[in-house]
């Protein structure tokens, strides 16, 4: 289905978090639990940071959205994460969530899970109160400038994580590789970028509004990483079985995992 492109300030006026995480995070029903991505990823980013061991001084979580997850095992391996997001109403219900304020989502069934798997017999409380101290603060970014934290000049850092941020903000393929390259800058030679984003998906739903997405494929994203100066260190794909409600909810056939580190500036 054909959606003209979403720009970021429509981004700023009617996105709605708390629906957001409900629709697609929601345990029981929501779209990215259904069709295991949520799971896929919590697995997939408790492999990096405590099997390959990928740590450091700071991770930048570029694009959090209003979600927290992708950020659960990270907490174990970097001193601190900084969040970065576009939107205020984004920043702000982020915020509110390391909180574990009243009226946000509760991600209390992924934390569970993400305990399970760490295996340190750390409880939700535990893994709440370690998220929330590490998270340093969360900060205005625009990964279409070629400094994305502007006016902000930040220390090269060890990480950068972003998950499923890249595919709404550029209008096409070229952009996209601009876009990583924006990113990059960001980050240290020898350090890392996680990418997660969902492929040959156009468009997804929320609050009656269809939003654009750009349709990604595996062989892009990999040659795209690699001309951006990294070397691919792990890269999955899972399927999606075709649902046709679920469709036309969000009409991505797979989702991608990758981990990639940086050999060069470009």
């Amino acid at each position: 289905m054909e959606t003209d492109f979403t720009d970021k300030d429509t981004y700023q006026d009617i996105f709605d978090p708390h629906a957001y995480c409900n629709i697609y995070y929601g345990p029981k029903s929501g779209l990215l639990v259904v069709d295991g991505f949520l799971d896929f990823a919590l697995k997939k980013l408790c492999e990096t940071f405590t099997v390959r061991g990928i740590k450091g001084k700071t991770l930048i979580d570029i694009g959090h959205g209003p979600t927290t997850f992708q950020d659960l095992s990270a907490c174990e391996a970097f001193e601190e994460i900084i969040g970065a997001d576009y939107t205020d109403r984004n920043r702000e219900y982020y915020e509110r969530s390391l909180r574990d304020e009243p009226g946000t989502f509760d991600w209390t069934e992924a934390i569970q899970k993400v305990c399970d798997m760490e295996g340190k017999g750390m409880t939700v409380e535990e893994k709440k109160k370690k998220l929330q101290a590490t998270v340093k603060k969360t900060i205005k970014c625009d990964v279409l400038k070629s400094n994305p934290m502007e006016p902000l000049v930040l220390p090269k850092v060890d990480c950068v994580l972003t998950f499923g941020c890249l595919e709404c903000a550029c209008s096409d393929l070229d952009t996209y590789r601009r876009v990583l390259k924006n990113v990059s800058t960001l980050i240290k030679i020898g350090g890392h970028l996680i990418v997660s984003e969902i492929l040959n998906c156009s468009s997804y739903l929320l609050g009656g509004k269809r939003f654009s997405c750009l349709v990604l494929t595996k062989e892009f994203m990999r040659s795209a990483i690699i001309e951006t100066g990294f070397t691919i260190v792990d890269l999955e794909v899972i399927p999606r079985k075709y649902d046709k409600e679920q469709y036309e909810l969000c009409n991505h056939d797979s989702s991608l995992f990758v981990l990639a580190r940086k050999e060069r500036d470009v």
